[in-house]
């Protein structure tokens, strides 16, 4: 049984591209997209068509929980949103905004989220800590959140694989007879290294394996669709070409 693990493409059309041929090579058997699907301007509406077109298990981000009445207040998401609604039509943003919070797969044994089974919003396995005060803006790390707490969400859940993205950070870790995998982002790295990422789940003689893929795309023609069709380009421009998201990945 292989599973693919995809999230945070954020309208990112020229990653997905490349992450989904490799992707196909590997022939698997369930595709998992874990939201934030078209937040971003570098061809977010064939993004959207390719995502529709996966036939995957899917669950909402916390930008799509933004396409919502109200989702969004700050001036820079309503400016996002405004531009977003001339990209991608009426019918996929509501198609979007219904996405359940969570979903199983593999009769219980594959559970997904966006952040935490509770919340789009925040992280399962990290947190993100600010810098202290005189740091450069949004600056700071992600500290690992308490194993016991981390133990107190994630057993009751009873499932052999929990899946979660929103960090744009991919990471494994063991939490009883749990898997917990932050599956890596699509579009807008964190790391410095600024190739498209998804990741590959093994069943084995009933034992999971986790493999993270980092794939090249052709970054400078994300980067020319974001300049000529849209008012962020050059922000575009400056996150797909370092690799480094400020703060922690939304």
């Amino acid at each position: 049984m292989r599973v693919a693990v995809i999230s945070d493409v954020h309208g990112n059309a020229y990653a997905l591209e490349a992450v989904l041929e490799d992707l196909r090579a590997a022939s698997p058997d369930l595709i998992v997209n874990l939201g934030d699907q078209i937040e971003g301007s570098a061809d977010p509406a064939r993004a959207a068509a390719l995502q529709t077109g996966l036939g995957a298990l899917e669950v909402r981000g916390n930008n799509e929980e933004k396409l919502w009445p109200g989702g969004r207040r700050a001036r820079v998401s309503l400016e996002v949103g405004a531009w977003l609604a001339t990209q991608v039509d009426a019918a996929t943003v509501a198609r979007l905004a219904a996405l359940p919070l969570t979903a199983h797969a593999l009769d219980g044994c594959v559970l997904a989220c966006h952040g935490t089974p509770q919340s789009a919003w925040h992280m399962l396995l990290w947190e993100w800590q600010f810098s202290p005060e005189g740091s450069a803006p949004d600056a700071g790390f992600y500290r690992a959140r308490d194993p016991r707490e981390l133990r107190a969400i994630v057993e009751p859940l009873n499932a052999e694989v929990v899946l979660c993205g929103h960090t744009h950070r991919p990471g494994a870790t063991r939490v009883g007879d749990t898997l917990v995998v932050n599956a890596g982002s699509v579009s807008d790295q964190v790391d410095g290294d600024p190739r498209a990422r998804w990741t590959l789940l093994e069943r084995r003689g009933g034992g999971w394996t986790v493999n993270f893929r980092a794939v090249p795309y052709d970054i400078e023609a994300a980067v020319r669709w974001s300049q000529q069709h849209s008012p962020f380009g050059e922000f575009e421009a400056a996150l797909l070409r370092s690799g480094e998201m400020v703060g922690r990945g939304g």
